[in-house]
């Protein structure tokens, strides 16, 4: 699987983890030279508090595009330090 925002493949990986229609990439498959901070954070009851990273590539930022869970609940052990992106960026084979 893939991950392309801005023509940029942001992840790729043969071993995504996949949760309500959402590939979580492995941390090692994340180019992190094209992530940056973000203080966004969201709630879900039976996974548990997800962190967020926005994406700058080709001088074009993309706020909150990459979540994550560094801490989830017994439930979504198996998402643990994966990432998962939305806001345009096409995940695809």
């Amino acid at each position: 699987m893939k991950a392309v925002w801005n023509g940029v493949v942001i992840a790729e990986s043969d071993d995504t983890v996949v949760v309500e229609g959402n590939h979580y990439f492995p941390a090692e498959s994340l180019k992190k030279e094209y992530t940056s901070f973000s203080n966004h954070r969201s709630s879900c009851a039976w996974k548990g508090q997800a962190q967020y990273l926005s994406l700058f590539v080709n001088g074009e930022m993309n706020p909150d595009a990459v979540w994550f869970y560094a801490d989830p609940l017994p439930a979504a052990a198996e998402i643990k330090g994966r990432y998962a992106f939305w806001k345009g960026v096409k995940v695809s084979e």
